[in-house]
């Protein structure tokens, strides 16, 4: 990064400060950077992302309030009397509106994941990180963080001065009012985590609730919360709050390994945010108006605000580089200086290496199409398993006690305990049938009713004249449909044992 310095300073509102011609000195020629020597232990230095207001910046805030208000508010929605997205993992049941998941539908998760995997692969191979300068979680919570930065201490120059004066009343005032900002936010964050996997109703109601118990030994204070809750909510604060407030870009370029692996998918016609050098260089001031043709320079200026503006603090105009997180203020920085010189808008862009190097750009190329291909038939397939999926389960245990047993009657009977899961949202009957043998009979009911993600073991008997057993070890099916409006069926194959014939 240059260490020069505009002639002007930046002021509270977006005008873009243009850098003049020190007509003292000469215009010095500008060569691309080079690949400089890190120190991986090197100390963080403070990145003071500079406000910028533009096009891709209004796209961003289309793309990151429908997270923020979707994350704080689907948990307080309601869906048939109960709250609409709620993991309840105490009674293993998983409720996304109109669905109940439970432990034996964990395949569809791992489906899922996978269908996620190949649509970022897809996205990224077209059009870069888009997701993470839009719609990572990290990238809008961290921009919630620096709005309350700049709305406690100012613009990028009055913070730096900030930090740079002595403590104060003032400075010790706006520190307090940010990071209790922070704060709040970032509890708010946990606490709503909380709340989609307990009841969020209920968890605001008992944080603010103390019972008092009295005993021999006096009076004993506990708070509504349980233990665990305590415990996540705290959890989640302090993640949200040293990630968002603290580590910011780091999370980006060193823990997130999305950055690392990136380069993989990345090829010559994928859509990146780069600088135009053909059409920059050679940099260098000059005075608004003049014809950098005749000074011998390119369009870029030299003025540092696409620097300045970087919120993990990288020259774009140093060219791809992993760090970048394709979020577009670099592109709305540079033209809003463009517009002010007069100069064509997009010397930084979306662009491809391609087209940069005046080749034509293959959007549709083999691999992007792969990729989508795969998506697809992978979503279609994922939405025909859940729509078809039937909420019961029929699992059947024999009694392994006894091999079987003969009435008074001499007929064979088998003892059977049969675990019937309702993973609907409303209670069902179901009948129970058994194929496989002619003559079998219950003994005890055929019809049972389930409630809702009520998990029901019943305790039942088979009987059969043993002329009609044909084998000492038979197979049998224990069938259980509903018998209300919808039908919905599930089949467990289990034994008959009956004497030696």
């Amino acid at each position: 990064m240059s260490n020069k310095q505009s002639s002007t300073t930046e002021n509270d509102s977006n005008h873009i400060p243009v850098k003049l011609m020190d007509t003292e000195s000469p215009v010095e020629q500008f060569h691309p950077a080079g690949v400089d020597e890190v120190d991986l232990y090197q100390r963080r230095e403070k990145i003071y992302a500079r406000k910028i207001e533009g096009f891709y910046q209004r796209i961003r805030m289309y793309t990151g309030w429908p997270l923020l208000l979707g994350y704080f508010f689907l948990p307080w929605l309601n869906w048939n009397g109960s709250q609409a997205i709620l993991f309840d993992l105490p009674s293993r049941q998983f409720h996304i509106f109109f669905f109940t998941f439970w432990p034996q539908d964990f395949p569809l998760l791992a489906w899922l994941l996978i269908i996620a995997a190949f649509s970022l692969f897809a996205v990224t191979a077209w059009v870069g990180r888009v997701w993470c300068g839009y719609t990572c979680p990290q990238t809008v919570w961290t921009a919630v963080y620096m709005w309350a930065e700049q709305f406690c201490e100012g613009s990028r120059n009055q913070r730096i001065k900030l930090d740079k004066a002595p403590w104060s009343a003032q400075k010790l005032l706006r520190k307090t009012a940010k990071h209790g900002i922070w704060i709040g936010f970032a509890f708010i964050t946990g606490l709503t985590f909380v709340g989609y996997f307990s009841p969020i109703r209920e968890l605001v109601v008992n944080l603010f609730t103390f019972n008092i118990d009295q005993s021999a030994a006096g009076f004993a204070l506990h708070w509504g919360l349980g233990w665990w809750e305590i415990a996540w909510i705290n959890f989640f604060t302090w993640a949200t709050y040293i990630n968002a407030g603290w580590l910011r870009e780091q999370v980006c370029m060193y823990m997130c390994p999305y950055a690392r692996f990136q380069s993989v998918m990345f090829d010559q016609d994928t859509l990146i945010v780069s600088y135009d050098e053909r059409r920059g260089e050679v940099r260098g001031p000059r005075k608004k108006g003049s014809d950098p043709a005749a000074l011998g320079l390119g369009d870029c200026i030299d003025c540092q605000i696409c620097v300045q503006v970087c919120p993990v603090g990288i020259d774009i105009r140093d060219g791809l580089q992993y760090q970048c997180i394709n979020c577009a203020l670099c592109i709305d920085a540079c033209n809003s200086v463009m517009d002010q010189m007069g100069y064509e808008k997009g010397l930084i862009r979306y662009t491809t290496e391609n087209l940069l190097q005046g080749k034509p750009t293959n959007f549709l190329r083999p691999r992007l199409i792969g990729y989508g291909i795969a998506v697809l038939v992978m979503v279609a397939l994922f939405i025909t398993v859940v729509i078809t999926r039937e909420p019961l389960k029929l699992d059947v245990i024999r009694d392994r006690d006894r091999l079987y047993t003969e009435s008074t009657e001499g007929m064979i009977e088998n003892s059977y305990t049969l675990k019937v899961i309702n993973m609907d949202q409303i209670s069902r009957r179901y009948r129970i049938t058994v194929n496989g043998l002619d003559g079998v009979k219950f003994v005890g009911n055929d019809e049972l009713m389930v409630a809702p993600g009520e998990v029901m073991e019943l305790p039942i008997r088979l009987s059969i004249d043993p002329v009609n057993l044909n084998d000492t070890n038979n197979t049998i099916e224990f069938v259980l449909e509903s018998v209300d409006s919808k039908q919905f069926k599930d089949t467990a194959e289990s034994r008959f044992i009956g004497p030696r014939i």
